[in-house]
C-alpha cells in the first residue's frame, strides 16, 4: 500500500507539472498550441523508446492506434485550452471531465458506488458545475470546452490503460504512435506557427519528464482502482495546480476557485479516503 500511494502521488504531480509547463510556455513564450503538442509528444516518445530500448524491449512494441488517438486528442486538446486559461482552471476543468467521462462508464459496465462514494460524486460534480457558472470569474467558452474534450479523451486513454500488463512498452508505443497526427496538427496550422527556445525546452520538460515518465507511473498503478476511484483519486491535481500557479506563476486564486477546489477535494475525501466496511 505504501508504494502503491508514493507512486499515485508521484503521477499526480506530474500530471499538475503538465498544466504549469503548458500553462507558462503559451503564456511567456513565443511557442504556439500545435507546436507546443508536437515538442511534448515527440520528446515523450523519445524518452521512453529509450527506456524500453534499455530493457532490450520494441518501443512499438506496446500500445495501440485506438489509445495513441486519444492521446493526441488530449495533448491538443490541453494545448489549445491553455492559451486561455489559468494552470489551476485548466486542471479543474480537465479532471472534473475525466471524473464524469470515466464515473459514466463505470456505471455502465456496472460498477456501483457506496452511499458515501455517491456523495462525494455529487458533491465534486458540484464544485465543477460551480467553477462554470457564468460570471466574472468564468473561463471563457472556447477554453473551456477544449479542455473538456481533453479530458473525455483523457478518460479513454486511462480505460484503455487498465488491462495493461507493461505500462512503459504501452506508453512508448502509444507516444510514437501520437508523434503522425501531432505533425499534421502543425502542418494544418504552419502559416500560424511560432516557436522559441524557452517554449520548446518547456515543451521537452513536459514531454519527456512530466508526460512520459508521469503516464508510466499512472499506468502503472491503474490496475489497482476502480474506474470510479481513478476517476476521483484524478481530482486532486487541480488543487496541486492551483497552488503551483500561485506560488510559481502568481497567478490569482479567486474565491470561485477556492470554493470549487475545497469542494472537489471534499469529494474525494468522501469517496476515497473513507475506511471501508
Amino acid at each position: 500500500m505504501p508504494r502503491l500511494i508514493a507512486l499515485t502521488t508521484l503521477a499526480m504531480l506530474a500530471f499538475a507539472g503538465n498544466s504549469l509547463l503548458c500553462r507558462v510556455a503559451l503564456r511567456d513564450t513565443a511557442i504556439d498550441a500545435a507546436s507546443f503538442t508536437s515538442i511534448r509528444l515527440a520528446s515523450g516518445a523519445l524518452i521512453l523508446a529509450l527506456i524500453v530500448r534499455l530493457r532490450k524491449g520494441q518501443p512499438a512494441g506496446g500500445g495501440s492506434w485506438v489509445a495513441a488517438a486519444c492521446l493526441f486528442a488530449y495533448a491538443a486538446g490541453f494545448s489549445f485550452a491553455y492559451r486561455q486559461l489559468s494552470a489551476a482552471t485548466g486542471a479543474l476543468l480537465l479532471f472534473g471531465a475525466v471524473q464524469i467521462a470515466m464515473l459514466s462508464w463505470g456505471l455502465a459496465k456496472g460498477e456501483r458506488l457506496r452511499p458515501m462514494q455517491f456523495a462525494g460524486l455529487l458533491l465534486a460534480v458540484g464544485g465543477l458545475v460551480y467553477m462554470l457558472l457564468p460570471g466574472l470569474a468564468a473561463p471563457p467558452i472556447e477554453g473551456a470546452a477544449f479542455m473538456i474534450a481533453a479530458g473525455i479523451a483523457w478518460a479513454g486513454y486511462s480505460l484503455l490503460g487498465r488491462g495493461t500488463r507493461d505500462p512503459t512498452a504501452a506508453t512508448a508505443g502509444n507516444f510514437l504512435r501520437a508523434v503522425p497526427f501531432a505533425a499534421a496538427l502543425s502542418l494544418a496550422v504552419a502559416s500560424r506557427t511560432g516557436i522559441d527556445q524557452t517554449g520548446a525546452l518547456y515543451a521537452v520538460a513536459s514531454g519527456a519528464i512530466t508526460s512520459g515518465l508521469g503516464y508510466v507511473l499512472w499506468y502503472a498503478v491503474l490496475p489497482s482502482f476502480t474506474a470510479a476511484s481513478a476517476a476521483v483519486i484524478q481530482l486532486s491535481v487541480p488543487a496541486i495546480a492551483a497552488l503551483g500557479g500561485v506560488v510559481l506563476l502568481a497567478e490569482p486564486l479567486s474565491n470561485r476557485l477556492m470554493i470549487a477546489s475545497a469542494t472537489i477535494l471534499g469529494g474525494i475525501a468522501l469517496t476515497i479516503l473513507r475506511p471501508r466496511t
